[in-house]
């Protein structure tokens, strides 16, 4: 055979078995790089493992978290009380705490609207006066020290705390509270020379951020029934009055020997 007369079935033959050694080769190099992409997708990042990261964890979603709840107040000494606690769409919130001013004599709610911070009196057998609001501070502010009855702050400001890794504190898993859902998490303040940020306790929380039960200074705050949703806003309970906030101490003795007179009594 000559150069020059080539048969067409050789050439079909030669590009025939050109094609299956590509084809070949082509198979050997293409499933590495798919296995290497498959092993890649296959590890999600690592969820948090510190007690401190799950805590944060759980106070941010707490801090984005709208609801409408009950949960009880167990304080040593006292009666169990209902605290009431919305937090709305818009960012206000309402907490409603029974005896929380006047030594546990008056009935109050804490309130925060975009207009500024109130404390106002709710009515009681105690005090059967009509609602009324004193406002305290900015929307950003705080009750001082002697007006404030701390219930609100675990629902309000503390969620922001919790999230700060600037803040110093220590956090460990804690056995769970009575009735408490979620993780619960022990929380002390890790500076001795200045003020906890927030009361050192136990905080449980559920993944989405609600607020389970918490053991604080003041007492044992306990989830009642699951949250229901939150309104489009809070209200003020009664209008806005001159004057200053109740105290949290109880109202003086009337001097010894002045006889309060009976009701009706002339």
């Amino acid at each position: 055979m000559t150069m020059g007369a080539v048969r067409p079935s050789y050439v079909i033959l030669v590009a025939a078995l050109g094609g299956m050694v590509l084809a070949a080769a082509s198979g050997c190099g293409g499933n590495e790089p798919a296995r290497a992409d498959s092993t890649a997708a296959a590890s999600p990042s690592a969820p948090p493992t510190s007690p401190r990261d799950q805590l944060a964890g759980a106070a941010a979603a707490a801090k984005d978290r709208d609801l409408l709840a009950l949960y009880t107040l167990r304080s040593a000494g006292r009666e169990d009380r209902t605290v009431t606690v919305v937090r709305a769409q818009d960012g206000s919130w309402r907490v409603d705490i029974p005896g929380g001013a006047l030594g546990g004599t008056a009935d109050v709610a804490i309130v925060r609207d975009a207009e500024g911070l109130y404390q106002c009196g709710l009515p009681s057998i105690s005090r059967p006066e009509p609602s009324t609001c004193v406002r305290v501070a900015e929307p950003d502010g705080q009750l001082e020290a002697a007006t404030d009855p701390r219930v609100q702050h675990p629902f309000t400001d503390w969620p922001n705390i919790l999230t700060d890794p600037r803040v110093a504190l220590s956090v460990s898993i804690a056995k769970p509270l009575a009735e408490a859902q979620g993780t619960c998490y022990s929380v002390e303040s890790t500076s001795a020379s200045l003020a906890a940020p927030v009361d050192p306790g136990v905080y449980c929380y559920q993944p989405d951020g609600t607020l389970t039960a918490a053991r604080l200074g003041f007492g044992t705050l306990t989830l009642t029934a699951p949250p229901g949703a939150a309104p489009a806003r809070v209200d003020l309970p009664g209008p806005v009055v001159s004057g200053d906030p109740m105290s949290m101490q109880a109202p003086p003795e009337p001097p010894a020997g002045l006889d309060t007179p009976a009701p009706g009594s002339t």
